[in-house]
C-alpha cells in the first residue's frame, strides 16, 4: 500500500482503478463506492486507488466552515482498512481549485496509469465544477480511461451522505450516526486542564478541547467507550488505543456553573489515574439526556449518579465498537 500527500511521490506499478472525493467520515456510502473500486481492480489485475482532499473544497471555494467528521489521520486510518492499494491525501488549495477538469486529469495521469475512474452520480471536478460525468467521459476518451458512475447508497429511503450524518449528530442521535457511518462516531483529543470541578463533586472528568471545525453531537450526556492511547496513525492499521473504559461523557458548556467554552468531558467509570497529556478517543454509544441547568449542585450530583447507572446498563450490552 502506498500513502502520500503528493502525487509525485507515488510509484504505482500497474494500471489504476481510481475514485476521487473528500470521503469525510468514510461512511457506508463511501465504502459502497470504494468497495466496488477494490473489487473491480482485483477482477482486472489492477491497483485500486483513492484521492482525497483536506481541507474540504467548500472551505477553500466558498469559505464555508463545514464540521468535519474525521481528521485527515482518522480518514486515512479508515481508508487503510478497505484494502486500497494507493491513497493520496492532497492539500486542496486555491491553485488546485483553479485547474480545469482537463488540467486536473492531466496532473493525475502524469503520475498514475489511470484505467478507470469510478465516481458518484453528482461528482464534478475542476474549476467551476465543469468536469461533470459527461465532460469526464469526453476527457477519458481522449486520454485513455473510462468513467463509471455509481448510484448512491440509500438507507431508509435516504441517501447516505456526510451531510445527513452531520444533521443527525446535530440532533444528538449518535446511534443513527454510527449506523450510517458503519462504525462508532468518535472524537479524539489530548486531555487538558479544566476547573477540576468534577473532582470536587466526586466525579472527576478528563477534559478534551473541541476544535471549532470538528463535528460533535448535540450538547448532552452520553454513554461512551473511551480508549486511552494512540488514536490511530495515518501510516498504519494500528487501532485507536488499547485500553478501553466505560464512561459518561458530557458535551456542552456546563450551564449550572459558567456556560463556558464547549468541551467534551469524560467521567471514566472505575478509573483512578492521571490522564493529563494522554490522548483519549471517545466512541459515542447512546445519548442519555440533554444538558440541563440544575437549581443546585446537590441536584446535579444526584442526576450524575443516575446517569452513571444508566450508562452502565447501556454499555453492559454494547461490545465496544471500534472504528471499523
Amino acid at each position: 500500500m502506498q500513502v502520500t500527500r503528493e502525487l509525485a511521490d507515488l510509484r504505482p506499478n500497474g494500471d489504476l482503478i481510481l475514485t476521487i472525493g473528500v470521503f469525510d467520515g468514510v461512511h457506508l456510502g463511501h465504502r459502497h463506492l470504494i468497495g466496488q473500486v477494490v473489487e473491480r481492480a482485483r477482477q482486472l489485475g489492477c491497483l485500486s486507488g483513492v484521492i482525497t482532499f483536506h481541507p474540504h473544497p467548500a472551505a477553500v471555494l466558498r469559505g464555508e466552515s463545514l464540521p468535519i467528521l474525521t481528521t485527515p489521520p482518522e480518514r486515512l486510518y479508515l481508508l487503510r482498512q478497505l484494502d486500497v492499494d494507493v491513497i493520496a491525501n492532497l492539500a486542496f488549495t486555491a491553485d488546485l481549485a483553479s485547474l480545469t477538469a482537463r488540467e486536473f486529469v492531466d496532473l493525475i495521469c502524469q503520475h498514475l496509469r489511470l484505467r478507470e475512474l469510478w465516481v458518484g452520480p453528482d461528482f464534478a471536478l475542476g474549476r467551476g465544477r465543469e468536469g461533470n460525468i459527461a465532460r469526464l467521459k469526453e476527457i477519458g476518451a481522449q486520454v485513455g480511461f473510462t468513467v463509471q458512475a455509481v448510484p448512491p447508497l440509500v438507507l431508509d429511503g435516504e441517501v447516505v451522505s456526510s451531510t445527513r450524518i452531520r444533521a443527525v449528530l446535530a440532533a444528538g442521535d449518535v446511534v443513527q450516526a454510527s449506523r450510517l457511518l458503519g462504525h462508532c462516531f468518535s472524537f479524539s483529543g489530548p486531555v487538558i486542564h479544566g476547573a477540576q470541578r468534577g473532582r470536587a463533586l466526586g466525579y472527576p472528568t478528563a477534559n478534551l478541547a473541541a476544535e471549532p471545525d470538528r463535528a460533535l453531537p448535540a450538547n448532552g450526556i452520553y454513554a461512551c467507550h473511551v480508549f486511552v492511547g494512540d488514536p490511530g496513525r495515518e501510516d498504519s492499521k494500528t487501532p485507536p488505543g488499547t485500553r478501553r473504559h466505560q464512561a459518561v461523557v458530557n458535551v456542552g458548556t456546563r450551564p449550572t456553573f459558567d456556560n463556558g467554552a464547549r468541551l467534551v468531558e469524560a467521567y471514566i467509570l472505575d478509573f483512578d489515574g492521571d490522564l493529563y497529556g494522554q490522548t483519549l478517543t471517545v466512541h459515542f454509544v447512546e445519548r442519555l439526556r440533554g444538558e440541563l441547568r440544575f437549581s443546585s449542585v446537590g441536584a446535579l450530583v444526584d442526576q450524575i449518579g443516575q446517569d452513571v447507572l444508566r450508562a452502565r446498563q447501556v454499555l453492559a450490552t454494547d461490545t465496544g465498537c471500534m472504528l471499523v
